[in-house]
């Protein structure tokens, strides 16, 4: 057999494939045993076994293997575009400082502003885009493992404090040192309205919510933020709670609130995901980890979810155990129940 590629971590290649990452194509291909295809690692498929998967660097490889090219996904035809995009994106990741876009582009063979559009169509984004959010993810990795805040801004690549803040401050929300010690030195403003789930602490600091949930009070809120300054809301808040009350009432429709919550960087994956979950529609736990690139973390995954500060704005309430059962969210089953039934009936 052809030696397996050596380029690539098959860690990493394997969570590129369980995220259907399109960046990737034309980095490798992925050879599926049992079936004896092989696919990019975008290819939409349904996803093999792991033990039954071995990654190649090119499709001559796969096939000396004894594969053949899916007929579904294509992987011999990957576009000088594609493989324009995945060489960038190799580019980015092992730069220690983020290359301009017209030293990407001539490394690629491209002019500057053909390329750009090439990326943004590939990933969504721009390639300036890219090597912030890789530097950011760096970042909150860090401020898992290291003691000072400052070190581990520097630590991710930043040349400051000053320019972590300006890149990753909204992000964010409240600093990451804030979040640690308990909210010290900031301003929280809460009210309880009611709703149709029944009663709702609403709170929020300048930057947006940092706390939704349902029959707490503000005893609870302090305990979750000891150091903070803990003040009951004034007039200024009262579109902010209406427009939260709505959201409960109607949560299938885009809430448009701004939010200030801070996570490990494992459990803000999980919670961008929840947000990709389309209203009335419900994904496993186990679905929720191979999409953040984790499989094997499925306990995690419902730690995560449970770790959630807002309620029905990071839609929680849209995930499931793998037997398709309801599982458990920490204000009842029957908010839990109530809340997806709006959202499918507001799909229809």
């Amino acid at each position: 057999m052809t030696q397996q590629i050596t380029s690539i971590d098959p860690d990493l290649a394997w969570r590129a494939v369980q995220a259907r990452d399109r960046s990737f194509d034309g980095r490798f291909v992925t050879g599926v045993l049992t079936t004896g295809i092989y696919c990019r690692p975008s290819c939409a498929a349904r996803h093999p076994k792991r033990g039954n998967v071995r990654f190649f660097a090119t499709g001559n490889e796969a096939r000396e293997a004894g594969l053949r090219p899916c007929k579904r996904c294509k992987p011999d035809e990957v576009s000088r575009d594609e493989a324009a995009v995945a060489e960038a994106v190799a580019l980015i990741a092992a730069a220690e400082e983020a290359p301009k876009l017209d030293q990407v582009a001539a490394q690629v063979g491209y002019s500057p502003t053909h390329f750009l559009r090439v990326f943004r169509r590939a990933t969504g984004v721009t390639p300036a885009a890219y090597a912030r959010r890789l530097r950011a993810d760096r970042a909150e990795r860090a401020l898992d493992t290291e003691d000072r805040v400052t070190d581990a801004i520097y630590e991710a690549g930043y040349s400051g404090p000053g320019r972590f803040y300006a890149e990753t401050g909204k992000r964010l929300g409240m600093t990451p040192s804030a979040w640690r010690k308990g909210g010290e030195g900031v301003t929280i403003h809460w009210a309880i309205a009611e709703t149709s789930l029944g009663d709702m602490l609403v709170a929020a600091t300048e930057r947006g919510i940092c706390r939704l949930s349902f029959d707490e009070d503000e005893a609870a809120l302090r305990e979750r933020f000891p150091n903070a300054e803990i003040v009951p809301a004034n007039g200024d808040m009262a579109d902010l709670v209406a427009r939260t009350v709505a959201a409960v009432d109607d949560p299938a429709r885009p809430h448009g609130l701004s939010l200030d919550v801070q996570g490990t960087a494992f459990q803000e994956a999980v919670w961008r995901e929840l947000t990709r979950i389309p209203p009335g529609e419900t994904r496993t736990y186990a679905e929720i980890a191979a999409a953040v690139g984790k499989p094997k973390a499925v306990r995690a995954a419902g730690s995560a979810n449970g770790a959630n500060n807002v309620a029905v704005l990071i839609p929680c309430h849209r995930v499931i155990r793998t037997d398709g059962s309801l599982g458990g969210y920490a204000y009842g089953l029957k908010r839990k129940e109530a809340l997806l039934e709006r959202e499918r009936a507001g799909r229809s």
